[in-house]
C-alpha cells in the first residue's frame, strides 16, 4: 500500500502535465497460492473476471481519483508489457518512453519522478 500511496502523490503532483493509470493485473500473492507474510489483503486466485474486478476495487481505494483499468483472465496486458507483478511505464505518443525495472524491487517512484521533471 505504501508504494501505490508513493504512487497516488506523484499522480496528484503531475495532475497538470500527465494522466495516469492504474491496470490491476492478476494477483502476484494470492491467498490461496504464493502467500506473501506483509500482504495487506488476503485475494485469492481469480477464477473469473468477476473476482478480478471484485479484487480492484481494493486499490481503487487505496487511489481513488485515479482511472484503473483491469487486465482481461489470460493477461493480455501483463503479458504485453512485462507487468508481473508491478511495473511503472511512460507513454509519450503512443510509444514506451520508459520502463521500469519489475517489483517490488525495481518499482522506484523516484526514479519516475525525475523523468517526469525532466520532461516537464
Amino acid at each position: 500500500m505504501a508504494r501505490l500511496r508513493a504512487f497516488q502523490r506523484l499522480a496528484a503532483h503531475f495532475l497538470d502535465i500527465a494522466d495516469f493509470l492504474l491496470v490491476y493485473i492478476e494477483e502476484a500473492h494470492p491467498s490461496d497460492g504464493w502467500v506473501s507474510s506483509d500482504a495487506a489483503y488476503k485475494i485469492p486466485k481469480h477464477q473469473c473476471l468477476q473476482d478480478r474486478l471484485r479484487a480492484a476495487q481494493l486499490m481503487r481505494e487505496g487511489a481513488p481519483g485515479c482511472p484503473l483499468a483491469v487486465d482481461t483472465m489470460d493477461n493480455a496486458s501483463s503479458a504485453a508489457y512485462g507487468a508481473y507483478f508491478e511495473r511503472l511505464y511512460i507513454v509519450q505518443e503512443e510509444r514506451v518512453m520508459y520502463q521500469g525495472g519489475r517489483g517490488p524491487e525495481g518499482y522506484k517512484i523516484s526514479e519516475l519522478r525525475t523523468l517526469v521533471h525532466l520532461h516537464s
